[in-house]
């Protein structure tokens, strides 16, 4: 099925199942431990060894040396794997790095051997048995050192390019008002609770591999790639991951070694990468360094915008995207933007909630508030003043929808918003000092093609199976939710089969795009099984009405089993997109408000409360969305205040790389949460009319948070995380 027109009425809008809050499908199994994830899976194959990754300690050089005959005489050792015993490896175009080291090293941690026991235990000493000889050389660790250096990226993407409308540099040299500041973000870790993590088991020359993934399409083209085997030669089951964030996006070093090591031990093999080794041996969003230009007229009116973002990777890899926001936000006839990348040899950067926008908001949205500051008006009302219904770079091009107005005036009204003071460091709770902050949300609406197999049992019931994954995020729900909408079903009568790539071919888990795209996918095959059922049954697919288990047409009603004989009645589609997206921007959009207490004596930072307002089309399932939008807030108050991997620049890797070092918000940071969803429907978007939400709930926050702690102590933070040691300097006197 092909979308390539505004959707029209169609049976998703009757809304009996479909935009109610519905437990969790997989959530009984979650909290009764019955959910089987990666490396839980003891049953499903007998026999299995344990795997122990052995990294690198060196950022950069070459291995002069490797001996690995002390670990393999260990006891309970069953094989161990380097480059030499791997043998020729491909590596994917998803993959910056090799994910097996050997002789040359690329960062620090990269993987450079397995070993493979008994026992996790025994595995883990005969790694330390290992004795590896470095030729170290010099390496690029520090992005301000490297930014003189940096270079436009390379690459055929249009995204990556410089952008110019009008004339930037003469209208920013005449506007009256304006702001010309820098600000930083840190590198920072995905830090999911559940670790990478594989169980690998060959059969002949047929590989299956349970493991934890976001795209499971990906994992098996990348797999077959490295391996150099056919695609149908292997297989991935991820039916539940506990938590990626973009850090499971693409194939890691635990995938292909337990594959390595399940084929040079002959049996099955479970590996997962300890914390520490995940933080510099998997993926991480890179930081940020931001020059932001704005000119205005004296009244407000943006007329010069100018975003410039330097960020690091590794040979081959990308930038971080900090500048596509400010290209469609704000209002402004004279623009550019341009992205910058340094050659830095820490371990790979790529994707993490929000890329690109969750960084590049953290230091526009502040901008904005710099902004509104000079000019003598209420950051609120700056904003409204340059909101845009067309593409700013293309104003022939409209929105599909835009409701910021909507959000931040909602939000304004129920959070209190006419309380603030205008003046910082006016308002005080005995020794706190309070403020509030308030940033605009923005996340493209991304669409991805996405199939699905639809199978009516002969017990009446339905089966749904495609490759979709649930990273936490609701998928099972809101897929089942889908096929018991478009079926006339209750959500009892759904079974959802997920993460299998047996199943037709889904969007995957990532950039915010997966439940509208997966829900859109299980649509179109719920058409096609609709028109089989109206066969089965003598009825007109077109006039048939799918409700409470029966299918009717006119006065005619029969029950939806009757339509299955001896076998199940199977409906198998996908969904792919025309060029709406092209006439029309889709984007989704939000307003962010906190409130924050400092401690006058220590400038400790609390939050007290945070509302999102979103705007993000129909929205699927109000409970699991809230979970999503709440769950991101709690993350961009972690990127605020308190989240940064420490590089050593000296030795080149991240050294808090474990939990104890890299702070998370815990409970005791994260106060009242409250979220609202405007109803709105978006049909540009697909059949569902709705869009992403899980990565919005991030966008902003961070800067919402930093423009309250000014609000509270008139103290500008504008390099990332915002700790007490960059205030306490700073605060003003204790009353």
């Amino acid at each position: 099925m092909k979308f390539d027109k505004p959707a029209t009425s169609n049976p998703i809008d009757r809304k009996t199942i479909i935009s109610q809050p519905r437990d969790r499908l997989d959530g009984p199994l979650k909290v009764t431990g019955r959910a089987r994830y990666a490396y839980e899976q003891y049953d499903v194959v007998s026999n299995q060894a344990y795997g122990y990754v052995v990294g690198a300690s060196i950022a950069k050089g070459r291995i002069v040396s490797i001996d690995i005959e002390v670990a393999r005489k260990a006891a309970g050792v069953l094989a161990v794997v380097t480059a030499r015993e791997a043998g020729k490896l491909g590596k994917a175009k998803r993959n910056t790095a090799r994910l097996l080291a050997g002789p040359d090293i690329e960062h620090y941690h990269q993987a450079i051997a397995l070993v493979v026991a008994e026992t996790f235990e025994q595995a883990r000493a005969a790694a330390s048995l290992i004795r590896v000889e470095y030729a170290a050389t010099g390496g690029s660790f520090d992005l301000a050192a490297a930014r003189s250096g940096a270079r436009a990226p390379e690459g055929d993407d249009p995204g990556l390019a410089d952008t110019h409308v009008g004339d930037f540099s003469g209208a920013f040299a005449r506007a009256p008002v304006k702001l010309d500041e820098t600000y930083s973000t840190p590198d920072e870790s995905h830090a999911m609770m559940e670790p990478h993590a594989t169980l690998a088991a060959w059969d002949g020359d047929r590989l299956t591999l349970w493991t934890s993934n976001q795209m499971v399409a990906w994992a098996v083209a990348d797999m077959a790639e490295t391996l150099d085997i056919p695609k149908d030669n292997v297989r991935i089951v991820s039916s539940f991951i506990g938590g990626g964030f973009g850090g499971k996006l693409f194939l890691r070093s635990d995938v292909l070694l337990a594959a390595l090591g399940a084929r040079a031990a002959g049996r099955p093999v479970k590996v997962a990468l300890s914390r520490p080794l995940m933080m510099n041996n998997t993926t991480h969003r890179p930081a940020t360094i931001q020059r932001i230009r704005i000119g205005a007229t004296k009244d407000g009116h943006i007329t010069a915008m100018g975003h410039e973002s330097w960020s690091g990777d590794l040979a081959g890899g990308g930038p971080e995207l900090a500048v596509q926001q400010t290209r469609l936000l704000y209002a402004g006839a004279n623009r550019m933007t341009a992205m910058r990348l340094a050659i830095l040899d820490l371990p790979e950067a790529n994707a993490m909630r929000a890329p690109g926008e969750a960084p590049g908001l953290m230091a526009l949205e502040m901008a904005m508030d710099e902004m509104a500051e000079k000019l003598g008006m209420d950051p609120i009302a700056f904003r409204l003043l340059n909101d845009t219904q067309v593409d700013p770079e293309k104003p022939e091009r409209p929105f599909s929808m835009r409701s910021l107005d909507r959000c931040m005036r909602l939000g304004a009204d129920h959070f209190g918003w006419g309380r603030r003071s205008a003046k910082p460091g006016q308002t005080r709770d005995r020794h706190w000092l309070v403020g509030m902050g308030v940033a605009s949300a923005f996340r493209n609406n991304l669409v991805m093609k996405s199939a699905a197999r639809v199978r009516l049992e002969t017990d009446g019931t339905v089966t749904v199976e495609t490759d979709m994954t649930d990273i936490g995020t609701g998928s099972y729900t809101i897929i089942g939710q889908t096929a018991a909408e478009m079926l006339g079903l209750d959500l009892d009568k759904i079974s959802v089969k997920l993460g299998d790539s047996r199943f037709p071919v889904s969007s995957g888990s990532g950039g915010q795009w997966g439940g509208n795209s997966a829900t859109a996918g299980v649509y179109a095959a719920c058409l096609k099984l609709r028109e089989a059922i109206a066969q089965k049954l003598g009825i007109n697919s077109a006039e048939a009405v799918f409700a409470d288990g029966e299918v009717s047409s006119g006065n005619r009603r029969v029950p939806l089993l009757n339509a299955v004989g001896g076998a199940p009645l199977v409906g198998e589609d996908l969904m792919e997109y025309g060029d709406l997206d092209k006439t029309h921007q889709q984007s989704t959009f939000g307003a962010h408000f906190v409130e924050v207490a400092v401690d006058s004596a220590t400038a400790e930072t609390r939050i007290r409360r945070m509302l999102a307002v979103c705007a993000a089309g129909r929205i699927l399932n109000p409970k699991t969305a809230r979970s999503q939008v709440i769950g991101a807030m709690t993350m961009g108050a972690g990127a605020a205040l308190m989240e940064e991997l420490a590089v050593d620049t000296r030795r080149g890797f991240f050294a808090n790389h474990d939990l104890a070092g890299y702070e998370v918000p815990v409970h005791a940071d994260i106060p009242h949460q409250e979220v609202i969803f405007l109803d709105e429907e978006d049909p540009m978007s697909s059949p569902m009319k709705a869009k992403g939400v899980g990565e919005l709930g991030i966008c902003g926050v961070g800067a919402a948070i930093a423009n309250a702690i000014y609000n509270a102590t008139g103290i500008r933070v504008r390099d990332y995380p915002i700790t007490l040691d960059k205030l306490i300097g700073r605060m003003p006197d204790a009353a």
